[in-house]
C-alpha cells in the first residue's frame, strides 16, 4: 500500500474491504473519535486485562533494562504491563488524549514510560532502537498495516521481537465483509480487520519471522461494547438488526448471545502472534 499523503485505503491478504478514505481522512477520523473517549478506554475491562494481555506479555519475556515499544497504547495497558517488568518503555498513539490517559494509568499504578504522539505507519523513532515491540487491539484502525509492520521490522533491533494482538475476521467470504461492516457501523474509525491468515502474512511480508501464533477468545458485553463508542438508539438498532440477519458464517463466528429477544454479547476472537527480526 502506498504511504503517500491522499493515498487510498484498499484491501488486501484476507481482508474484508473498506471504506474509500484517503490515510489522512482515516487518521483524522481516528483522532475525532477516540479523543473524547480516552477515559473510557482506559477503564475498558476487556483492553485492560485477560488471559490475552497475559499471554501476549508472557510471549515477549521482557526483561528490566530492555528498550519496549508499546505502539497505539491507547489506555496504556500494554505499556504498564510491560514497565512492571522493569523494561524501558515508550509508548506512542496517534491521540494525544490517549497519551494523557495512558500517562494517568501509568502514574497510578507508580510506573513510568516516555509518551509521544506517533503515527503507526511512520514511526517516530531510531532503527533498530528497541528490543521488544507490542501493538495490541489498534492495527484494525490503521490505514496502512503493511506500512506498519515494515515500520515495526525499522525500528526493531536484530534477534529483536514483535508482540501482536487484533481481531479477526471469519474464513467466509461473505461473513468476513459483513463482519467488517459490522464493527464499522458502531465505529466509523474501523479501517479493517484480516483473517488469521490474512494478520499472519501481512507480519511475514515485511519480514519478521512468526515464531508463536494462537487464536484467543474475548467476551464482550453489547451494551458496554456501544457505550464506549457513544452508539445512539439508531445505531444500536441496526447493529442488532446486522446482527440477526448475519450470514452463518459470522454468527458461528461471534456466538452472539439473546435475552429476551436483545443482543447482549457476543464473542471477539482475536490473534495473538510472536514475531521476531532475523
Amino acid at each position: 500500500m502506498s504511504q503517500g499523503m491522499g493515498a487510498n485505503v484498499r484491501s488486501d491478504d484476507g481482508g474484508s474491504g473498506m471504506a474509500d478514505r484517503s490515510v489522512d481522512e482515516q487518521k483524522a477520523l481516528s483522532r475525532e473519535r477516540f479523543a473524547p473517549r480516552a477515559s473510557d478506554y482506559r477503564e475498558s475491562a476487556p483492553h485492560a486485562a485477560g488471559p490475552d494481555l497475559d499471554l501476549l506479555v508472557a510471549w515477549l519475556e521482557p526483561k528490566p533494562a530492555e528498550h519496549a515499544l508499546d505502539v497505539a497504547t491507547g489506555g496504556g495497558h500494554v505499556a504498564l504491563a510491560l514497565a512492571r517488568t522493569g523494561a524501558d518503555v515508550d509508548a506512542c498513539d496517534l491521540t494525544p488524549e490517549m497519551l494523557d490517559a495512558a500517562a494517568a494509568l501509568l502514574a497510578a499504578n507508580d510506573c513510568t514510560a516516555a509518551f509521544a504522539v506517533g503515527e503507526a505507519d511512520a514511526l517516530p523513532y531510531a532503527d533498530a532502537s528497541f528490543d521488544i515491540v507490542a501493538c495490541r487491539i489498534a492495527a484494525h484502525h490503521f490505514p496502512d498495516a503493511p506500512a506498519f509492520f515494515a515500520e515495526v521490522m525499522r525500528v526493531l533491533k536484530p534477534g529483536g521481537r514483535f508482540g501482536f494482538q487484533d481481531q479477526t475476521l471469519p474464513p467466509e467470504p461473505t461473513s468476513a465483509v459483513f463482519n467488517d461492516t459490522f464493527e464499522r457501523v458502531r465505529d466509523a474509525s474501523h479501517n479493517q480487520s484480516y483473517s488469521k491468515e490474512g494478520w499472519i502474512t501481512l507480519i511475514e511480508r515485511a519480514g519478521l519471522h512468526v515464531e508463536r501464533h494462537e487464536l484467543v477468545d474475548k467476551q464482550l458485553d453489547f451494551a458496554e461494547w456501544t457505550q464506549r463508542q457513544g452508539c445512539d438508539d439508531a445505531c444500536i438498532g441496526e447493529l442488532c438488526q446486522m446482527m440477526d440477519e448475519a450470514p452463518a458464517g459470522m454468527r458461528r463466528w461471534l456466538e452472539p448471545e439473546w435475552e429476551d429477544g436483545e443482543l447482549v454479547a457476543f464473542r471477539n476472537r482475536h490473534l495473538v502472534v510472536l514475531a521476531r527480526k532475523p
